[in-house]
Parts: C-alpha cells; sequence; structure tokens
C-alpha cells in the first residue's frame, strides 16, 4: 500500500484519497469476492422497465448455442463455455488478457418476477434477457362502485 502524506487539512481531498485506496484494494482483493466480484464475467446491466426487468449481459465471440439461461426460484444463471481460437504457430504470448473456458454468472432477481415468462435474444455479443412481473404484482385499476 502507498503511503499517503497529508499535509494540509483538507477533508474533501482526504476523503478522495480513501476513496481511491479502498477502490484499488476492491478490484485487486488478497480474498475473493464470489461470482458477483470485480472481474465476474459476463458483464452485466440490469435495469427495470414498467413490464419487467431486463438483463443485458456481454458475451462477445460466443456461439449462442453455447450459452445457457436458467432460472430457478429467484436465481437467473447464465452460463457457457469460451473456446480457445486455434493460433497457428504459436511462439509464445506478448499478452493474454482473454479468458477461456467455463463461465456462470448467477443473479438475484426481486420476487415479483415470473421466471416462467422470460425470453432471451442474442445479437452481436450481447445477450438480452427480458423478465416479465408477475401477474400479481402488476398495479390493476380498481373501479369504484356507486350506492
Amino acid at each position: 500500500m502507498a503511503l499517503t502524506r497529508f499535509n494540509q487539512f483538507d477533508p474533501v481531498s482526504d476523503l478522495l484519497s480513501l476513496q481511491s485506496e479502498i477502490d484499488r484494494f476492491f478490484r485487486n482483493p488478497a480474498f475473493s469476492l464470489g461470482p458477483s466480484g470485480y472481474g465476474a464475467y459476463p458483464l452485466v446491466n440490469i435495469f427495470e422497465e414498467p413490464e419487467g426487468v431486463v438483463i443485458i449481459a456481454e458475451v462477445p465471440g460466443i456461439d449462442p448455442a453455447q450459452l445457457s439461461v436458467v432460472g430457478q426460484g429467484n436465481t437467473l444463471t447464465i452460463s457457457g463455455e469460451r473456446t480457445r481460437g486455434e493460433v497457428k504457430d504459436l511462439k509464445g504470448y506478448h499478452r493474454r488478457e482473454r479468458r477461456f473456458g467455463k463461465f456462470s454468472r448467477s443473479i438475484q432477481l426481486p420476487s415479483d418476477l415470473d421466471l416462467n415468462t422470460t425470453s432471451a435474444s442474442y445479437r452481436a455479443g450481447v445477450l438480452s434477457v427480458r423478465v416479465q412481473k408477475a401477474e400479481s404484482a402488476k398495479p390493476r385499476q380498481i373501479t369504484v362502485q356507486t350506492a
């Protein structure tokens, strides 16, 4: 860990420096943060729509037939396998950053979603999964009766 000097009393600068050190620690911890920690694959964005939830996962270079999307209980699991491309006359690596092999990422979803209505599509390396809200969770218009 780098030594940090505090020459003047500047609480904003001190807090920003502390935040930077904490961010650096969580990017490269001495322990595993599990399947949702920094560097988890595939990278996902999850956002809510009026009809339900949309999960966007980046899975470039993967054959859609090798992808699996499974829903069980309140958990949605995206899994698959990245294969290593054949490289002829390989003498060594200058840099090797792409990971290969099997991967799996589980996402906990709110309980008001119906995994039976889930749909998934794949286009240009992006997997989109839509999970609809359960009928009981959707707002209903209630008519007022006159006496």
